[in-house]
């Protein structure tokens, strides 16, 4: 892991909120979810990775 986030009570309330949503989404099943939430970072990240190749580029 590259990066530690540290989050205040107000934070983790907020992010556990948005948790229960989604594996509410997908039926109770929380590995479901998870692999789902894998997926969609993966494309983020494949994402952010060609707009920093593009940005270094474009220097």
């Amino acid at each position: 892991m590259d990066h530690i986030v540290t989050l205040d009570s107000r934070q983790e309330t907020a992010l556990q909120a948005i948790a229960d949503k989604f594996i509410a989404q997908h039926k109770g099943d929380a590995v479901k979810a998870l692999k789902e939430m894998i997926v969609l970072n993966g494309h983020l990240q494949e994402r952010l990775d060609a707009y920093s190749v593009a940005h270094r580029a474009a220097r």
